[in-house]
């Protein structure tokens, strides 16, 4: 048997200095508090005050996305939020940086994707006494207005609870984006290690189910029973609760058409026997009955009056949304549903039982009719093969490439490039398809395509008009850098809308027109990857494909014919036109 070692004792110095204790700091405590509530992907631009704390970041295993911009940083971040369900963060510096995010922090409010935009800022006692500091700024006093929450911390033992806050603010009822402000020496307070995990918060039920009022589902239903020509239209609130299921099992039990909004697309394959996308304008013209399900009647869905909706009261229209004062926006809302997505969609199929009648079929064969109709008029249009292409012949090739690869990311923008394939291109998949949302801004191109490649894995097709893609072209060296499979296409038809206008003057260009023959496929060249110029449907077709088979990051300069287009494309009526000289 081995011999028990007995341990050396040794006499306590009474003068031995007692160790210190373990200390943390606001750079480690923001760091710990994102990771304790699950995020681990930052988007944005480093800088002052925050360059310590994106490298602090990426030491401690997040993941650090860095931009040129941090307008696209914010874009990323608040599509992140949409796809994930969960806040995305963008990370600025203060002043300028905050205000190149906070576009971004709007856009995601009025869109309803949770977001968290988080920006150094100066100390309080240099800008309020307005003593001219470094990007001296009240951030806070100037972000409120845009956001749905926003929070300033002053103390490293604060840090916890705020971005606790920040949290369920942005995913709690309608979803939005919040700021949290950190000034500058924040980020070197320091404090008691264990004190400061105890000071850390994790949400719990950060969204929780808001449950409908059992009387207003059945009001719902006993509106829908009498209807003659009903229509659902989906929303993109339908797409972010991710209740698809539930979703689907509404639209096929009631056999009621149904129209997605554009990021609705793919909620149903978009080739589903009951979508009327095809025969939009008759069904939003002739239904009597209409159930938004995460659909807001503004000026997308034209404010629920108007030409579009046909006679004033010839239709009924309910509503499910979790915000009670969406109700009655527009228009009268005859049976209000408040409550999230999933459980209300969840009581109406509870209500509806086994046994709901069938939609009628008069209105059915009105339907099916006119997307025939309509379906062989595009069909035609896509067929045609030109040199330089039309957007119709261009947008057929990548409808084919999104058949073929349903779960492809599809990122979309621009004025006749976005309107046209929105009604071109089918999608298959729910929350694969991501564009300009509620306010119809330029410039979320190369934001959401990065954060749709670093948050699904999925290759991506951006297609963008050449001058959508001019506000934040420069992100294709973020997408070479990461190495991102992203492929760009670029409609170049040589300007906005249309590369043909001319000044009257004769001084310059027109103020719509670009450079003629501009190659944006050297543009990705120039920091390694992959550049095709393409003049015919063909040529396009094999370099989207070689692209997203290849996974490397890829620009297409897709050559428009620079009279194809229309002013502002399909909402052209939102531009006023002056009447002086003409008669």
């Amino acid at each position: 048997m081995g011999l028990a070692i007995a341990p050396k004792l040794f006499p306590v110095d009474s003068n031995e200095a007692t160790p210190e204790p373990a200390l943390t700091d606001g750079f480690h405590l923001v760091i710990d508090a994102l990771k304790l509530n699950g995020i681990n992907t930052i988007y944005g631009v480093p800088g002052i005050p925050i360059t310590d704390l994106g490298r602090k970041m990426q030491a401690c295993g997040m993941r650090v996305i860095s931009f040129r911009h941090e307008q696209n940083a914010g874009n990323a971040a608040a599509i992140a939020g949409f796809i994930n369900k969960a806040p995305g963060v963008c990370l600025t510096v203060s002043a300028p940086g905050f205000l190149n995010g906070l576009t971004a922090l709007a856009n995601a409010t009025t869109n309803c994707f949770p977001m968290i935009l988080i920006s150094g800022s100066s100390e309080r006692e240099i800008v309020d006494l307005q003593q001219g500091d470094y990007e001296e700024m009240d951030q806070l006093a100037i972000a409120k207005p845009l956001c749905k929450a926003a929070f300033r911390v002053l103390h490293a033992c604060d840090i916890g609870i705020a971005v606790a806050r920040a949290y369920r603010a942005a995913v709690s009822g309608r979803p939005g984006g919040v700021y949290l402000d950190l000034p500058a020496k924040l980020f070197s307070q320091t404090m008691d290690a264990l004190e400061g995990q105890k000071s850390l918060v994790k949400v719990i039920d950060a969204a929780p189910a808001q449950i409908p009022a059992p009387a207003a589902i059945q009001r719902a239903l006993d509106v829908l029973k009498t209807a003659q020509r009903p229509l659902i239209v989906l929303g993109k609130g339908a797409a972010y609760a991710q209740a698809d299921e539930a979703v689907r099992a509404l639209v096929e039990r009631s056999g009621i058409p149904y129209v997605p909004m554009s990021m609705a697309k793919g909620l149903l394959p978009d080739t589903h026997p009951q979508s009327a996308g095809a025969a939009r304008s008759l069904v939003l013209k002739d239904a009597d009955v209409v159930l938004l399900v995460g659909a807001r009647l503004n000026w997308l869905l034209s404010h629920g009056k108007g030409k579009t909706w046909g006679a004033p009261g010839s239709k009924k229209f309910i509503q499910i949304d979790i915000e009670p004062k969406e109700m009655d926006s527009n228009v009268e809302i005859v049976a209000p549903v408040v409550g999230d997505i999933g459980s209300c969609v969840e009581a109406l199929l509870a209500g509806m039982g086994h046994d709901w009648p069938a939609a009628p079929a008069a209105w059915i064969a009105t339907v099916n009719a006119k997307k025939q109709e309509n379906a062989s008029k595009m069909a035609a249009k896509l067929a045609k093969i030109k040199s330089p292409m039309d957007f119709h012949g261009a947008l057929g090739v990548l409808k084919t490439v999104i058949a073929n690869r349903p779960d492809a990311m599809l990122v979309n923008e621009g004025a006749n490039t976005l309107d046209l394939a929105r009604g071109i291109i089918d999608m298959y998949q729910p929350r694969k398809r991501l564009d300009v949302g509620t306010w119809g801004i330029m410039g979320i191109g190369m934001g959401f395509a990065v954060a749709a490649a670093v948050e699904t894995g999925k290759p991506v097709l951006a297609i963008e008009g050449d001058s959508a893609f001019g506000f934040s072209g420069m992100e294709v060296e973020t997408i070479c850098r990461y190495n991102l499979p992203v492929c760009i296409v670029v409609f170049n038809n040589n300007g906005i809308y249309r590369g043909t206008d001319t000044d009257p003057t004769g001084k310059d260009l027109a103020p719509t027109v670009f450079v003629q023959g501009a190659r944006y496929d050297k543009m990705m060249e120039a920091f390694g990857g992959v550049g095709v110029n393409a003049t015919t449907p063909d040529e396009l077709l094999r370099a989207v494909n070689e692209a997203m088979d290849s996974g490397k990051p890829t620009l297409i300069n897709a050559v428009i014919d620079p009279a194809a287009g229309t002013e502002s494309g399909n909402i052209g009526s939102l531009n006023p036109q002056s009447v002086i000289g003409k008669k």
